[in-house]
């Protein structure tokens, strides 16, 4: 068996799907890549048995078809060091030896059965199917994913919530802490449908987005999703399980309402949570008109800072604490200059959301406040 493929064409497709292998597999065969040649079109897959991942790269020739796994990191690396080249694959497929020729110099390694590589799941006939622009899908993705927990109690949170109705798909990220609820009016479904896409995948997306054009076809049943992009197809094992009910936890008609810009609030966060007490990161906001006071300290170790910041507010002066991580965090996952802070009593959670929304989106952030001492 041989063929002749671009060496950063594989490359480039090799790394951005080999995210997929874990460091430690049960079964030696997930260490590997396979490949699979096919009328004059190369497919390599991936799966770590949970999460399987295929991209197709266009050959200049070959002969047979054929296919053959080879150890992923190996061919990984040597291809790394190749400049943009054609390389020719022989592939003995009686012992699977593999003898790679480039410009000045050939790779010989031992490739595997491919026999042995797990088939990747099939979705039921009751599977439901939907279809968003990636960069739509990226928004929601990129928005949401930071918000997820990794709670082993309630595996629910560990991913990112997709509910879909005929008139928008909302994707939702909660740790408990923080939540996330990113609506989009760009796409929807057919009928009412929602599923739980895990943390890894969604990962995994996030990296692969940007490069694609286009619609994404997604297709999922009760247990799987098929995510159909231009040149990779993934399929990963969904979560199980029902997603608490978010809206509930938002609270509404909150009176206090600060307006302040994104960038400054995240500097001074930046800074004066340095002399926040390190077991807690707590931060207090003082809010009072027309300006925001933030302020730490940590008793134990007797340092503390203060910031004053310009913003625009009309209510009576408050407090409220929050953790500066997850503020940050927070600020630094909406992409607007300004943003509105809406508060009900310190003891309720604060929704950020940002002045001016993308177009056909509505984003709302959510973070639950800590106790102050005072």
């Amino acid at each position: 068996m041989k063929f002749i493929v671009s060496s950063t064409a594989l490359s480039s497709h090799l790394q951005a799907i080999s995210r997929v292998i874990n460091s430690k597999n049960a079964l030696p065969i997930l260490d590997c890549f396979l490949f699979e040649l096919e009328d004059g079109t190369l497919s390599v897959t991936v799966s770590d048995s949970e999460t399987t991942m295929v991209t197709t790269v266009e050959v200049n020739e070959s002969d047979t078809n054929g296919r053959f796994a080879v150890v992923a990191k190996t061919l990984l690396d040597a291809l790394k060091e190749i400049p943009e080249q054609p390389l020719t694959f022989y592939v003995n497929t009686d012992n699977y030896e593999i003898t790679v020729q480039y410009q000045n110099g050939k790779y010989s390694l031992m490739g595997q059965n491919a026999d042995e590589f797990p088939q990747s799941a099939v979705l039921g006939d009751n599977a439901v199917r939907v279809e968003m622009e990636a960069n739509v899908l990226l928004g929601g993705i990129n928005r949401s994913v930071f918000a997820t927990a990794d709670d082993e109690l309630r595996p629910v949170m560990n991913g990112i919530y997709f509910d879909i109705t005929t008139e928008d798909i909302t994707m939702v990220a909660s740790d408990g802490h923080k939540l996330v609820r990113c609506k989009t009016l760009a796409a929807k479904g057919n009928e009412r449908a929602a599923f739980i896409l895990p943390k890894k995948p969604a990962t995994l997306l996030k990296n692969l987005l940007p490069k694609e054009q286009g619609t994404v076809t997604i297709e999922f049943d009760e247990r799987n999703a098929v995510f159909m992009l231009e040149s990779y197809r993934m399929v990963c094992r969904l979560i199980e399980g029902r997603y608490p009910n978010y809206n509930s936890v938002i609270p509404q008609n909150n009176p206090h309402k600060v307006t302040v810009d994104r960038q400054q609030l995240i500097g001074a966060l930046r800074r004066v949570s340095i002399f926040s007490s390190q077991a807690s990161s707590l931060i207090k906001l003082r809010m009072q008109e027309n300006q925001i006071v933030i302020s730490a300290q940590d008793i134990d170790f007797s340092t503390s800072a203060e910031e004053t910041q310009v913003c625009q507010y009309a209510g009576a002066a408050m407090s409220i604490g929050f953790k500066s991580t997850f503020l940050i965090d927070i600020l630094n996952n909406i992409s607007a200059d300004e943003v509105v802070i809406e508060l009900a009593d310190p003891s309720r959670a604060g929704v950020i959301v940002p002045v001016e929304q993308e177009e056909n989106e509505d984003l709302l952030m959510l973070l639950m406040p800590m106790m102050l001492n005072d």
